[in-house]
């Protein structure tokens, strides 16, 4: 072979690996956090039930390569989710989806400037790490709860999973 022979070769070679290693990172799964309390673990519903997994699923019906990290800790506090910020939000995470309410913090006495500034500093370290967020807040109202009127029933779970889709499609692009 000559030299120029084994140049294009070489060349052809290498465009070819690019390829492969273009196609594997396209079907890469995107890494998604839903970051909460008892509404996002599923308090009485299991976390079969919750719409983390139920929003895992609907992504993958639609034929994207996700996973939905379920973060969510019954009676957590902002101040808490804080703490385990890093821990439940790990590196390769695309998405952190909050699930962020006021009533573990109120039950526990944390004022609602604390918790607003909680939220904020939960906020702007994913964003310093390139995380994009999307809030639950704008999509859980008049949602099925159970008796006690704070958490969502399994249908109240899927319909909030059904509500965020589009949003998180938008945000993770296709995979």
């Amino acid at each position: 072979m000559t030299g120029r022979a084994i140049s294009n070769l070489s060349l052809l070679i290498a465009v070819a690996l690019f390829t492969i290693a273009a196609g594997l990172a396209s079907a890469a799964t995107a890494q998604i956090v839903a970051f909460g309390a008892s509404n996002t673990a599923g308090y009485g519903v299991g976390s079969d039930q919750a719409w983390p997994a139920r929003l895992e699923a609907m992504l993958r019906a639609k034929g994207y390569q996700a996973t939905v990290a379920n973060a969510g800790i019954s009676g957590d506090t902002t101040a808490g989710m804080l703490e385990r910020l890093d821990s439940a939000a790990p590196g390769g995470t695309e998405l952190v989806i909050l699930a962020i309410f006021g009533y573990n913090d109120a039950r526990k006495g944390i004022s609602l400037a604390e918790h607003a500034a909680n939220i904020q500093k939960i906020l702007d370290r994913l964003h310093a790490r390139g995380i994009r967020t999307i809030s639950v807040t704008p999509y859980v109202s008049d949602l099925p709860r159970q008796p006690d009127s704070v958490h969502l029933t399994a249908e109240g779970h899927a319909t909030l999973a059904a509500r965020l889709l589009p949003q998180v499609i938008a945000a993770i692009g296709r995979h």
